[in-house]
């Protein structure tokens, strides 16, 4: 069972265009790609909602305390 050559793919593919046909295929691909269009409208969208990140680092001079809630 080793990998597959591009005649193995070829006679997948010729199949697939058999069985779904051309325009069925098309309207899938379309279907695909318009969801894919807003799936990353939607992560930009969602990036300008995000706080800006505060600096907690040491040497900004604060100190956090952190409580673990299941130790108490």
């Amino acid at each position: 069972m080793g990998s597959f050559s591009i005649w193995h793919w070829l006679i997948v593919l010729v199949i697939v265009i058999l069985v779904f046909g051309t325009k069925r295929l098309g309207s899938i691909g379309k279907d695909l790609g318009s969801a894919v269009r807003g799936f990353k409208e939607g992560i930009r969208e969602g990036e300008g909602d995000k706080p800006e990140a505060k600096d907690v680092s040491p040497e900004s001079g604060r100190v956090i305390d952190v409580v673990d809630k299941d130790k108490r």
